[in-house]
């Protein structure tokens, strides 16, 4: 029986904690606890897209045959169309960029997604259900270690603790909490206070209409439908369409997005996720072009989803607990790189955990290097995520309508083609570039003098 290093505890069976659970099995010496606080390991929402960054750790982990199976098109390296933009809040639509990338985006059935993922697990992963954590302390004796609490009244113990539970993160709030008692005891009350605050899930000012069309509906009512073969992005003021065909091409993933930034960063005092009716959708698209209102009529279930952030912290890292995914850095969803990027935090942290240098011994260390890559990385996507989203609405500064627009209009055109050019410019990391590079950083910081912050 291999003798083990040390644990890690995984709160949170989605995408970012499966994927974690699963680079960490490649390492025999390092025992490995998910805890999901379903009653199952079950992934909600539709699609899920990714982008060439993200499908190549994919394919570091093995997951290429399976996923290819379940994916809308084969995977390629070769230029491939990702979206169309096309602004739709008008009575006749105009289509004004085709955004083509190495290899296009990635779509994917969400559960045929995550079902890859959890079937790949090794077996001395241990997986545990039903455990929503309350909260952790740490212990000293007989060795430095976290004990786990959880809402059934069980507690675990680990070495490392890895907080991968979503938006409504409770390790992301204790983190937060410990932060904040730090540098309260310093005497800084406001940061304290704003540390605190950034614990906790902000409403966005933004809900998002969530539904899954079967193609054949849409066909029916409209044979020549764009988004039955390709990606569109509906671009209009206050407003976003975000639809794919998945599932082989039988479903369109359909995601409908309203704004009001005025409200961003109160609080949503009803339900996050709720069933609306068809009439609602149509009321808030009523002006908008043929082929939205196509797709707004075909929707026989829809969600309203209330749009959570998280702010930035300084530190996804505290002692030997760290934050990766939502947990550390919910964003808008404008890129299609919420799920990417917590595979990236997967991938890195688990491979600087699973080095020959990590022992218990230097288990910050490897933490420190995790949080120096990854946390400026994700921010810088979480900004431009929110970025394209105020262009998606046309709220960017200078780039408003007040006209349908043309492309026969020099002014309107002009606007349309800074548009792109600005959501090309954030967006481009997603193809252009791997995770190679920071990889390499970080493990070479295993080697370098540890990283001495305040927060450790």
């Amino acid at each position: 029986m291999t003798t083990k290093r040390f644990r890690v505890a995984i709160c949170g069976g989605g995408v970012g904690g499966l994927t974690c659970a699963l680079a960490l099995s490649r390492y025999h010496d390092i025992q490995v606890d998910v805890y999901e606080s379903a009653a199952a390991f079950t992934e909600i929402g539709a699609g899920i897209g990714l982008w060439p960054r993200s499908w190549k750790i994919l394919c570091a982990l093995g997951l290429a045959d399976d996923l290819t199976k379940v994916a809308m098109v084969p995977p390629t390296e070769q230029p491939r169309v990702a979206f169309t933009l096309r602004k739709g809040d008008q009575p006749e639509g105009a289509s004004f960029y085709t955004l083509s990338t190495p290899g296009g985006l990635l779509a994917f059935h969400r559960p045929d997604f995550h079902g890859v993922i959890l079937r790949h697990l090794s077996s001395q992963c241990r997986t545990h259900t039903g455990k929503r954590l309350v909260s952790y302390s740490h212990t000293s004796s007989p060795q430095p270690a976290t004990k786990l609490y959880f809402r059934d009244g069980t507690t675990a113990t680990c070495d490392v603790l890895i907080g991968a539970d979503g938006v409504k993160s409770a390790v992301r709030s204790a983190l937060a909490r410990e932060l904040a008692s730090i540098v309260r005891a310093e005497g800084k009350v406001e940061e304290a206070q704003r540390l605190l605050a950034a614990g906790a899930p902000k409403w966005s000012g933004t809900v998002a209409y969530r539904a899954l069309i079967p193609a054949e509906i849409l066909r029916q009512r409209a044979p020549q439908h764009q988004v039955l073969n390709r990606p569109m992005l509906y671009l209009g003021e206050n407003s976003e369409l975000t639809v794919y065909p998945i599932a082989r091409g039988t479903f369109i993933n359909f995601a409908a997005f309203r704004s009001r930034y005025d409200l961003e960063g109160s609080s949503f005092d009803r339900p996050w996720v709720q069933d609306v009716s068809q009439e609602e959708v149509l009321a808030d698209f009523d002006g908008w072009e043929p082929e939205v209102h196509a797709l707004v009529q075909s929707l026989q279930k829809v969600n309203r989803w209330a749009i959570h952030t998280t702010s930035p912290l300084p530190t996804f890292v505290s002692g030997r607990v760290a934050l990766l995914g939502d947990a550390a850095h919910a964003m808008m969803p404008y890129q299609g790189a919420g799920a990417g990027q917590s595979i990236e935090d997967a991938y890195v942290l688990a491979t600087l955990l699973g080095d020959a240098r990590t022992t218990l011994a230097t288990i910050d260390r490897a933490l420190c290097a995790y949080d120096a890559v990854r946390r400026p990385f994700a921010q810088r996507v979480q900004e431009a995520s929110r970025e394209n989203g105020l262009l998606y609405t046309l709220n960017f500064p200078g780039l408003t309508f007040d006209r349908p627009a043309r492309r026969s209009d020099d002014e309107a055109s002009a606007k349309l083609d800074e548009i792109s050019s600005r959501i090309v410019t954030n967006w481009q990391w997603a193809w252009n570039t791997t995770i190679d590079g920071d990889l390499n950083r970080a493990l070479r910081m295993l080697d370098g003098p540890m990283i001495r912050k305040r927060w450790s």
